[in-house]
């Protein structure tokens, strides 16, 4: 089973995932990883780890449309069975999605159904919730709206800055999403 991870940005969750593959905790290939954009840090980190890596922008290809066609093309080309979302803040088009159906996996910030988009942390800080969490699920059509796989809650402690929670969420996705990706492929390589 040959997966792939999408991501924008630091590549934090990135760094969990490709560390729990390389201990065999992870089955299957780690294929390939792709940034929407030349700069992002996970492109590095993947070099680091002999990580084939992949970068485009949408105006590289020309607007969304040529660029959602880029990227199928790009996962076709490399044989992708699994699709894993580490902090890709760009909405996949019906397309992917349905070339991927339940083979792509989201995490989120929170405990959806609640604070979806792209400020779960900040949002679920200002509205005041005592228990927030971080969310892994499948991806659908649907912005945060996928079937959930797993939850962890985080207490919000009355001390806790926007910075402080943050750091407690990351260390929950960094602890939860290998595991996850774990059980989904080995479920979907025996299916």
């Amino acid at each position: 089973m040959r997966f792939a991870v999408l991501a924008s940005g630091n590549g934090s969750n990135f760094e969990a995932i490709v560390k729990a593959w390389e201990a065999g905790e992870i089955p299957g290939e780690l294929a390939m990883v792709f940034a929407n954009h030349h700069e992002a840090f996970v492109l590095q980190r993947a070099n680091k780890h002999q990580i084939p890596a992949f970068s485009f922008t949408v105006k590289e290809q020309g607007g969304k449309e040529a660029y959602e066609a880029a990227l199928l093309e790009l996962l076709q080309e490399q044989a992708i069975d699994f699709v894993i979302l580490a902090g890709y803040l760009r909405i996949l088009s019906k397309d992917i999605i349905e070339a991927f159906p339940k083979r792509i996996l989201n995490i989120h910030p929170s405990l959806l159904p609640s604070f979806p988009g792209l400020h779960g942390i900040q949002e679920a800080f200002d509205y005041g919730v005592k228990i927030t969490g971080v969310t892994v699920h499948y991806v659908d059509c649907g912005l945060d709206t996928g079937p959930i796989v797993a939850q962890e809650a985080v207490l919000v402690e009355k001390a806790d800055t926007l910075a402080s929670l943050e750091a407690k969420i990351h260390q929950v996705e960094h602890q939860l999403y290998p595991k996850v990706i774990a059980e989904c492929l080995k479920k979907e390589s025996n299916s």
